[in-house]
């Protein structure tokens, strides 16, 4: 019996030795679970969770933020984008006032002045009251406005091409692509309808007159490509008001007064443009323009001091047709004011053509823009002996 005992207790050691080995693993787990449980107890006492990080609230935070994204990322209740701007009115016309070079007057008032030279003289032969004259004057200067803004558009309309070559004019409106050749071609109509309605203004014979010297300023871009004198096309059409200011006071022409000024008026202008020329000389012959700055060259200086004699003298032949004596320096005598002018023009342009520099571009602008100065004094001089003699009623 005892034996028995004995064997059923060496058969069932095996079982008690790995049921005490359970019993201490379980034993250890529950130790560590409680362990844990009690350093998750002192955490939370330690570091209190606030009411939007508890367990709870995490649940539902988590359970809701899809659809919280989804709203806040809705075109609904997204912030509205800004509208883009359109344009405003003055950026929409700036290409065509560089168009029309409103930003450059010098050229309006070298279309300007032969016009005043004109009217001033044409007033004074005339015997008209002064307030007459200053009258056209200033309808002439609205016209130079349109008139020159109108030239300069069908001058880019033939040239857009050439203009994208030649680095002063590659910024052109034309040129640079701000402005469409048709769009152009409305503005240029509605140029040549304000200076139709400036024209109509005048006589019949001034209508006709001024209507003429479209022909001129429609074939001048040409001429750069096919002569050297395009400067001489240029001063038929530029100084168109020498017959104009004249016709518009009497219906007619004396041409004793202004066929020499108009004849000096182009030579005048082959002075400043020659030099205005200068600046695109370079230019010019790589894209092949013509011009006087590259016929004249080297002996550009000399020719212009030529020309500059023959405006003086035209000028001063039609200053001398005015008076009763009939000798020229008899009538010229009767005029101090205007000798006086005609005397500070000839230093004035003595001064451009010496010292310009031809290869300057910055000094060539800078000439060509102070004739603007040399035309309001020789105006101002006509003015003075026009009021002197006939007086202001």
């Amino acid at each position: 019996m005892a034996h028995a005992l004995r064997l059923f207790g060496a058969a069932l050691a095996p079982h008690t030795a790995a049921s005490r080995t359970l019993a201490r693993s379980s034993a250890s787990l529950r130790h560590g679970c409680l362990g844990a449980a009690a350093l998750a107890s002192r955490s939370r006492r330690r570091l209190p969770l606030s009411p939007l990080s508890s367990p709870a609230s995490s649940r539902r935070s988590f359970s809701r933020s899809p659809a919280f994204l989804l709203r806040a990322s809705s075109p609904r209740n997204a912030p509205p984008r800004p509208e883009p701007s359109s344009p405003s009115l003055l950026s929409r016309l700036a290409p065509y006032a560089a168009l029309a070079r409103l930003s450059r007057p010098i050229g309006t008032w070298l279309l300007f002045w032969p016009s005043a030279f004109s009217l001033a003289l044409g007033g004074h032969h005339l015997g008209l009251p002064p307030s007459v004259a200053l009258g056209y004057t200033a309808l002439f200067g609205v016209g130079a406005v349109v008139m020159r803004g109108a030239g300069c558009t069908v001058n880019d309309l033939w040239d857009r091409e050439l203009d994208k070559k030649v680095a002063r004019t590659a910024t052109r409106p034309l040129a640079a692509g701000t402005v469409t050749p048709r769009q152009a071609l409305v503005f240029l109509g509605a140029q040549l309808g304000v200076g139709l309605a400036v024209l109509l203004q005048l006589n019949w014979y001034s209508i006709v007159l001024g209507a003429a010297s479209l022909i001129p300023v429609t074939i001048y871009p040409l001429m750069k490509r096919i002569t050297y004198w395009p400067q001489a096309v240029l001063g038929l059409t530029f100084n168109w008001g020498a017959l104009l200011g004249y016709a518009a006071l009497s219906s007619t022409l004396h041409l004793p007064l202004v066929l020499p000024l108009y004849a000096g008026t182009i030579a005048w202008t082959l002075v400043y443009d020659t030099i205005y020329a200068h600046q695109d000389a370079s230019d010019d012959v790589a894209v092949g323009i013509k011009s006087t700055a590259l016929l004249f060259g080297a002996h550009t200086k000399p020719v212009l001091s030529g020309f500059a004699v023959l405006f003086l003298s035209g000028t001063a032949v039609s200053m001398g047709s005015i008076g009763a004596t009939g000798t020229l320096l008899a009538n010229l005598a009767a005029q101090p004011a205007s000798c006086a002018a005609l005397a500070a023009a000839a230093m004035h342009l003595a001064w451009q053509i010496r010292s310009v520099d031809l290869q300057s571009r910055e000094d060539c602008w800078a000439k060509f823009e102070s004739n603007r100065d040399l035309g309001a004094l020789l105006w101002a001089g006509c003015m003075w002996d026009y009021v002197a003699a006939v007086g202001w009623a």
